[in-house]
């Protein structure tokens, strides 16, 4: 089974410089058919367009609050005889939050967590069983290096908390997983060009965290976007329950 016959599912991939549309177009090069699912319907299918003229795959965007099973349910149906199986996902839709721990409501606390852990979770839940079945799958999780250094470049504890909640179920994903041809992989990204910071890392303050990074730049989507494909692959089938740092050298362990 080529790729060509499947289809890789990234979720939140509609924001026009966000890591989840690099992806998109990165796994279309390689010959995946794409599915965009985003809470922006508008935005998810002007990816899915941009995707299909730039590399010649099939495609579909869909409208998606991955924190909803029915909406969820919903999307996932709308692929059914759209696009080829699908063979991938890539749990990129996420949200972030700088608010310090004794600030954060239990209400915004409650949201990072909706939509990094429970988001995936409604999604993966939904797809991996088709995987597990035809004997072939891929799934990676963004995580973040918040999760592994405890915060301190943008996200606060609830972000953290989250992202690491994310790495756990990725190793006992794997572990399920396996033996039925499945992969489960994460990506911590360090501090990457795009919009999810809201313009909060400009000058000094991104000087400063630069200064930080041995490489000398921040990182940019096509850095992440690379090696989630690379972890799609099915030649990547022996990687699994790992996580792989993107960022710079500005976190070692």
């Amino acid at each position: 089974m080529s790729v060509s016959d499947l289809t890789a599912v990234v979720t939140g991939a509609g924001s026009t410089r966000g890591i989840g549309r690099a992806t998109a177009h990165a796994l279309a090069a390689a010959g995946w058919n794409i599915a965009v699912l985003d809470l922006d319907e508008p935005s998810a299918k002007d990816a899915a367009h941009e995707v299909a003229e730039r590399h010649g795959v099939a495609t579909v965007g869909v409208g998606c609050d991955v924190t909803d099973e029915q909406s969820v349910e919903d999307a996932l149906t709308v692929l059914d005889g759209a696009v080829p199986p699908v063979g991938a996902l890539v749990n990129n839709a996420g949200i972030t939050s700088p608010t310090p721990f004794l600030e954060v409501s239990g209400e915004e606390w409650d949201r990072i967590f909706a939509v990094n852990l429970r988001g995936a979770f409604n999604v993966t839940r939904r797809t991996a069983a088709g995987m597990t079945e035809r004997g072939f799958g891929r799934i990676v999780f963004l995580s973040s290096v918040s999760a592994e250094r405890g915060g301190g470049v943008f996200g606060g504890v609830a972000y953290s908390a989250a992202k690491a909640g994310q790495l756990g179920f990725t190793r006992a994903l794997a572990r399920e997983l396996g033996p039925r041809g499945v992969t489960v992989n994460a990506v911590a990204p360090g501090l990457i060009d795009t919009d999810i910071t809201g313009g909060a890392l400009e000058g000094d303050r991104k000087a400063e965290l630069i200064a930080g990074v041995p490489v000398g730049r921040n990182g940019t989507v096509a850095d992440v976007a690379d090696l989630i494909t690379y972890l799609c692959r099915e030649e990547s089938g022996y990687i699994t329950g790992a996580t792989y740092d993107v960022n710079g050298g500005s976190h070692m362990h």
